[in-house]
């Protein structure tokens, strides 16, 4: 079965496939979030073997991230499922994360509020201006999504003393970057729609 998304390889169109490397990356991405919860709240969140597995689960889940968009431009296999499923994949995974966090009161809710926010106005304003165009994501956007794989997985991780200090400083940059680049977005958006208009 293909998908009706078409791509032009030289003089020939060949149809792209749903079921491909990069769409089978982000659904196995999807499928590791709510293991990931399973292993992060086992014990009461308390137990360091078990919040090292969760750890470990993210750090695949994040890595896929990276990945999957990679091969899906590289080989060509950019498809409606994949542009749909891939942040649906990365919030799930985001959001699953803090506020687990922050349940277990690892991190102040504040944080998770905050960069939550970002992620739903974003994608609200990606809607808003739809029928005018499409907001690429920017450099800032994903150095954003970097500071916040990196910060949550040091936050997942059973550390202290230095470490602990480390992890704070990645989320408090996570967080810049989260607030900066959504202000961009809106920014952006009014500007393609102020053009369109």
């Amino acid at each position: 079965m293909t998908d009706p998304v078409r791509r032009s390889i030289g003089d020939d169109v060949a149809a792209v496939p749903v079921v491909n490397i990069a769409n089978v990356l982000t659904v196995f991405r999807i499928v590791l979030v709510p293991v990931f919860v399973v292993l992060l709240f086992v014990g009461g969140g308390d137990e360091t073997a078990w919040r090292i597995s969760a750890f470990v689960v993210f750090a695949v889940a994040a890595f896929t991230d990276q990945l999957d968009g990679r091969l899906a431009r590289q080989l060509n296999l950019v498809t409606d499922f994949g542009k749909m499923a891939d942040p649906i994949a990365d919030k799930a995974l985001i959001g699953a994360a803090l506020i687990g966090l922050s349940v277990l009161g690892e991190l102040p809710w504040w944080v998770t509020v905050v960069i939550l926010a970002r992620e739903i106005g974003v994608t609200l304003l990606r809607f808003w201006v739809l029928r005018y165009g499409v907001i690429p994501a920017s450099r800032g956007g994903k150095l954003k999504t970097l500071l916040q794989s990196m910060a949550i997985g040091l936050f997942v991780l059973p550390l202290s003393g230095v470490f602990h200090t480390a992890a704070w400083v990645l989320m408090i940059a996570a967080v810049v970057a989260t607030v900066a680049t959504g202000l961009d977005y809106v920014w952006r958006a009014v500007a393609l729609r102020r053009s369109a208009a």
